[in-house]
Formats: structure tokens, sequence, C-alpha cells
């Protein structure tokens, strides 16, 4: 394994003084540069997880260290279920937005929305606000926003999950050769297979009560792919079984 981006060690997380956990136990090292997908059903903590990584949100139990030394938080890029876009920015502006914070200004290209836009297909749009943009569109402008400001920790919740099959798999297409260009550590949450061996270096299976059930290299050829994705799906059936 390389360099460590994100280490995770005994991860607990409950939001009810005495109710079930969301995260029980997590241990989990990224590494620096890999595109990693937390793989599990609704409910099994996989979007906690990935605030927790964001730092967002905090442990109830465990740690968790960023870089080598365990303290340095990168510069994160985050992208929600929903795009959450500033309706009085336009579309361009919106993709910029992430350079009016100081902490991200030196890391901002000036041109990087507007190249962003282009490589798109979303150029016809950069002067439009959000509410003339299709659900599919708002999304893709909250990727471009996300990765604009060029982050060393790029996490995204499911953002691909609304859009039609055939837009889907292009961005799932661009996304990886972006990040693969940019060299950003990247988390990738999702309840899709396909998906997640699409996208994925390394795969890790979380299920209901918060614990992660199993871990998965991405396959080198087709015949283990397809071997690989039924192998998941039964194990997450019993991912998806509260105990």
């Amino acid at each position: 394994m390389g360099t460590v981006a994100v280490r995770l060690a005994g991860a607990r997380k409950s939001y009810a003084r005495h109710g079930a956990p969301v995260l029980d136990g997590v241990d989990l090292e990224i590494t620096a540069g890999e595109l990693l997908v937390i793989l599990g059903p609704s409910g099994s903590g996989k979007s906690t997880l990935l605030r927790i990584i964001a730092g967002l949100d905090r442990l109830d139990g465990g740690s968790i260290g960023w870089g080598e030394g365990g303290q340095a938080n990168p510069t994160t890029g985050v992208v929600f279920q929903q795009p959450l876009l500033m309706p009085w920015l336009s579309v361009r502006d919106n993709v910029r937005f992430g350079g009016r914070f100081a902490r991200h200004r030196d890391d901002l290209d000036p041109g990087a929305a507007d190249a962003l836009l282009e490589r798109f297909g979303l150029a016809g749009l950069a002067d439009r606000m959000p509410d003339e943009l299709s659900g599919g569109q708002a999304q893709r402008v909250a990727v471009m926003r996300a990765v604009a400001v060029r982050p060393r920790l790029l996490l995204l919740d499911e953002p691909f999950s609304a859009l039609d099959p055939a837009v889907r798999a292009d961005l799932q297409d661009w996304l990886a050769a972006l990040v693969a260009d940019l060299g950003c550590t990247t988390v990738l949450v999702t309840h899709d297979v396909d998906e997640a061996l699409r996208l994925g270096d390394r795969i890790v299976l979380i299920g209901h009560g918060g614990r992660v059930r199993a871990h998965y290299a991405r396959p080198g050829t087709e015949d283990e792919r397809n071997t690989l994705r039924q192998s998941i799906i039964e194990r997450y059936r019993d991912a998806s079984v509260t105990v």
C-alpha cells in the first residue's frame, strides 16, 4: 500500500444517546491517489462515513487522521446527492464558487470553470441560473464546482444516482479520467454495484450496523469482473440485512 491519505481506526458514530450505532468500529485506510468506492445499502452509514472523512461530522469514538502525520486536513471538494447550487449565481459563478474561500483561492485556475463547462458540453449554459437547469445539468455543475479548486481529496455522495443511464455512464467515464489526470484521492459513495465496479480502484462494502463487511480490488479481466460482481451482489444481500 502507498502513502496513506486518510486513516480511520475504530471509528464509531451514533445519533441517539442509547441508539444503535451508525458506524461501529470502522477501520479503514485510504491510499493517496486511489479512487475508493464505499458501497452499501440505504441506512448502512456510508454517507455518515463520507461526512466524517470530509470533516463535516465528528466521531463519538475511535480516530481519524489525514496524511501520514494524521493531522493535516487537505483541500477537499464535496459533492452531495443534491446539487446545492447557489440560486443567485450563474452556472459559471457556481463553478467558481469554491475560489471565494481563502483556503482554496491559490488552488483555483481562473479558466477552470469555462474549461470544465466546455468539457461537459455545457458551455452554452454558462450564463444560465440554477432554476433554468435540469436536475442532471445541475448535478453536473455541482461536480464541476468541486473539482474546479483541484482538491487533494474529492468526496462524492451518489452524485449520479438521479441521472439517466446514458448520461450516468458518460459522467462516470469522465470522472475516472479527471481523477486520474488530477491525481487526487477520491472517495465515492454508492449503492450501485455496477458503478462501484466501473469506477473503483478498490471497493469497501459496508452493511447495516455500520460495519465493514468486505474489501475488493479492481478485477483485471472481464471474466474476473463478472465473477466479482456476482460475489459482491451475494455479500450485498447479506449486508442489507439488519443484525
